[in-house]
């Protein structure tokens, strides 16, 4: 009997995950689909995916079975897709770029971070949703946050929520950079380095550095993977922030902080990326997959969004992100016109 009952909870579960994997699947197709759409291509796959799920879930609801395939998207399958994140890492590149360019991304990392958490603070915003956002803003987006959030303990309906307040502003600030450009008297190699330092996805970054042609694209996507690259220890320092009480007390930190493995997997990959062991057609091949998984996490966190949640925190979030990026984008204007000439 008890046999059978352990056999029936098994098919239950195998059930739920196909149901909901199943459910996010459909749903990034179907936002790659629309990410191909003028105006919706600068949201991307991703921020789409997310928002058709908060919508499918507000609208036709979600069986209870498929709840555990949801989970299982929104944690397991967004980590595989940032380990396969990691091929788009040169890090060779980047320091061939000079010290410059580094010494830029940390300073745009360590802005945007101190930057929105004082707001946070200011507002009353939650820590967690509020290291979301900053991580969204200085590092490198929804990717940034989905890594995040598992170290700062945070809810699927935050880390929807930063999400979204990302895709928001770095579309809107994509289009404000790109009408501006012609007016603020940079360089196509200055404007560059202010679009890879201050927009938040790589995809906001390539579309509004276009504006200022083939050298300024190149110095944005640069100066854009070495705010990527630092993605790796601004997790190693949250881990130590969020580490358990016990471990603090114990004076223990260092040596007990738990690594996520797949920050080891995207370290690997990108090791594997500078050693160019892989072929070209295989490499973007893998991209593209850690891109749709990517996208069918996003659409997993969206489908377990608590709409109250968002209505609740919504403005102050937004409100904090947009006076962080405005922050982040003015500073470094004025850096990258006197500093680099």
């Amino acid at each position: 009997m008890a046999s059978k009952s352990l056999a029936a909870v098994r098919a239950g579960y195998g059930l739920g995950v196909i149901q909901g994997v199943g459910l996010a699947v459909v749903l990034a197709v179907v936002a790659r689909q629309l990410a191909l759409l003028p105006i919706l291509n600068i949201m991307g796959s991703m921020v789409l995916a997310i928002l058709l799920g908060i919508a499918w879930r507000t609208v036709m609801g979600v069986p209870a079975t498929a709840e555990v395939g949801i989970n299982y998207a929104g944690k397991k399958i967004l980590r595989y897709g940032i380990i396969l994140m990691g091929l788009r890492l040169d890090i060779p590149k980047i320091v061939a770029a000079g010290p410059r360019v580094v010494i830029l991304a940390a300073f745009a990392v360590a802005l945007a971070f101190g930057a929105i958490t004082f707001l946070g603070r200011r507002v009353g915003l939650d820590k967690r949703l509020t290291l979301l956002i900053a991580a969204g803003t200085g590092i490198c987006g929804a990717a940034a946050i989905a890594a995040v959030a598992p170290v700062v303990r945070s809810r699927d309906d935050e880390t929807a929520v930063a999400v979204a307040v990302i895709a928001l502003l770095g579309t809107l600030f994509t289009i404000i950079y790109t009408f501006i450009y012609p007016s603020i008297y940079l360089t196509s190699y200055q404007y560059g380095l202010l679009a890879g330092s201050s927009l938040h996805e790589l995809a906001h970054v390539i579309a509004a550095a276009q504006a200022g042609g083939t050298a300024g694209t190149d110095i944005a996507i640069l100066v854009k993977l070495a705010r990527v690259a630092l993605l790796v220890p601004v997790v190693l320092v949250l881990g130590l922030v969020f580490a358990p009480r016990h471990q603090q007390d114990a004076g223990r930190k260092w040596r007990q902080l738990q690594v996520p493995w797949f920050i080891l997997g995207f370290l690997a990959l990108s090791g594997l990326n500078t050693l160019a062991i892989l072929p070209a057609s295989l490499k973007a091949a893998l991209i593209q997959i850690g891109v749709f998984l990517l996208t069918t996490a996003m659409a997993g966190l969206g489908l377990n969004v608590d709409v109250d949640m968002i209505k609740r925190v919504g403005a102050k979030g937004m409100f904090t992100g947009l006076a962080g990026s405005a922050i982040l984008s003015l500073t470094l204007f004025l850096f990258i016109a006197f500093w680099a000439r």
